[in-house]
């Protein structure tokens, strides 16, 4: 049989391992200085997970339209305007009282659900606030939309939003 010696990567590991316990508190037995086990060629370290943020937007088979953008807090369809530019809403004063904003709160970063393929992003309105965008598209929820998988707002001037 015959024996691998520790790889740089795994005796490093090991290091890191050990100045991180001695840095929690790790008790020592006073009876001096003692061997370090030898570390498994196969070790690798593990990172620790970053919070998962949730998902703002989603993608879901919304009756016969197919697969749409729906945001993740109420399932409503989402939808962009036509006269918006990537990175400029056009829809402002009264028309936000129809087409109100998909907002999210300051320092917040969007996060799309599993199908959601295009990059999401966040301008800043007049009032402040942040809107999500979807491939620089300013996003709207429509006012009649009272349930998940309305889409009354599905007419001239507006587009569903396909991931």
């Amino acid at each position: 049989m015959t024996t691998r010696k520790p790889s740089a990567r795994a005796l490093l590991v090991a290091a890191m391992l050990a100045l991180t316990l001695a840095a929690c508190g790790g008790q020592s037995t006073g009876a001096g200085p003692t061997a370090s086990p030898s570390p498994s060629p196969s070790a690798t370290p593990t990172a620790t997970p970053a919070p998962v943020a949730s998902p703002v937007v989603l993608a879901q088979v919304v009756g016969s339209m197919g697969t749409l953008l729906v945001a993740a807090s109420n399932g409503h369809t989402l939808y962009t305007f036509n006269s918006d530019t990537p990175g400029v809403s056009n829809c402002k004063g009264g028309c936000t009282s129809t087409w109100p904003p998909l907002s999210v709160p300051a320092g917040t970063t969007p996060v799309g659900g599993a199908g959601v393929t295009g990059q999401l992003g966040t301008i800043s309105r007049d009032d402040g606030s942040l809107q999500v965008t979807y491939k620089g598209l300013p996003l709207y929820f429509f006012h009649s939309d009272s349930k998940p998988g309305d889409t009354n707002g599905n007419y001239t001037g507006w587009r569903l939003v396909k991931p």
